[in-house]
């Protein structure tokens, strides 16, 4: 038990100092690295439920979408967990996210997680050729996870996820692998946590494939020369959207019917400002929830904000289901919807 002690210690610390850390980078750096990154899709939060609280995730934990906010929240699962989330994206892209947890014993549960993102048919647009060659292409991004998290005492727990990722476009591909990790603490008896997770900690990579290929004219000036040689377009790697959270939750049980669950979470990503997040949840009867959140308080020029959805919960013979839906507001960008729907077993 000193040893694990000795972990929850360190592990509090550990959260200060980053706090700290991430406190100072935002007043030194006044330059948003908005664009700098592949593998934008692993952004795109899937749990209906946490979006509509503003998503903020990092200490939530009964469900197995919170994983992607937290790993560390696989370990306090009590029931294996399914749950499916459709998303209509921006610009007609549709966003679909899978994700089953299964416990193994008391103290911990193995997840898959697979995420999918499509454009659908794109028309193939030249400058010679503005209104289409007649050819389609389509832009798929997929990301397919493997996760653990353990609980190590009655209030601590930590997780890991290892997921790989690939983008492509018409032709072209790249490939990269990234790891999640996090840990949970439960700081007093009446609920409260705090919750820190790295995300999307990987490889570097860049594109490749036929699309790259091009003909060129070495000397334009010279005559009598091959005009028209192989060449390849060279393309520079790039890091994946590192993100750091930090948060709290709180729940405050009103009366016999009625419970508040309240959230904040501050963030720290490697290709965008700081900001925070902030969310609550009231639920009637285990029944009925109506959630409201605001994303990404600020975050310099940002085009998210309002979020608000609601979810009902039901067991059939033993399996409780769920079903919860949420709205984004996204600026300029209209809004973006999504519907989850998960039952544990």
């Amino acid at each position: 038990m000193n040893t694990l002690d000795a972990l929850v210690r360190t592990s509090q610390r550990l959260v200060v100092a980053l706090l700290v850390t991430t406190s100072a980078a935002g007043i030194l750096c006044g330059q948003s690295k908005t664009g700098t990154t592949v593998g934008a899709f692993l952004l795109i939060e899937p749990s209906a439920r946490l979006t509509a609280m503003g998503n903020a995730g990092a200490a939530m934990y009964d469900e197995v979408m919170a994983g992607y906010y937290n790993p560390g929240a696989y370990g306090r699962l009590e029931r294996s967990d399914i749950q499916f989330t459709y998303s209509a994206w921006l610009a007609g892209i549709s966003y679909n996210h899978a994700a089953v947890a299964v416990t193994t014993g008391s103290s911990g549960a193995l997840a898959l997680t697979i995420a999918s993102l499509s454009s659908g048919e794109i028309a193939v647009r030249t400058v010679q050729q503005p209104l289409g060659t007649g050819e389609q292409y389509t832009v798929t991004n997929t990301a397919i996870g493997l996760g653990y998290g353990y609980r190590l005492t009655e209030r601590f727990c930590a997780g890991i996820q290892v997921s790989y990722i690939r983008e492509t476009i018409w032709h072209s591909s790249l490939s990269a692998v990234a790891v999640n990790f996090g840990t949970l603490y439960q700081v007093s008896a009446d609920g409260l946590q705090i919750g820190a997770s790295l995300s999307n900690f990987g490889t570097r990579a860049k594109y490749s494939g036929t699309d790259t290929r091009i003909r060129f004219d070495n000397d334009a000036s010279a005559h009598g020369d091959n005009s028209n040689l192989p060449g390849e377009v060279y393309l520079e790697e790039f890091g994946l959207p590192i993100v750091f959270r930090v948060g709290l939750s709180y729940p405050v049980q009103l009366d016999a019917d009625n419970k508040l669950q309240l959230a904040i979470v501050a963030f720290h990503p490697s290709n965008n400002t700081e900001s925070v997040s902030v969310g609550g949840e009231w639920k009637f009867l285990n029944l009925v929830a109506l959630r409201a959140g605001y994303q990404h308080l600020f975050q310099k020029d940002s085009e998210v904000g309002l979020t608000l959805g609601g979810g009902l919960e039901y067991e059939f013979f033993d399996f409780p289901v769920r079903v919860d839906y949420a709205w984004a507001a996204h600026g300029l960008l209209k809004d973006t919807q999504r519907l989850t729907v998960g039952f544990r077993f």
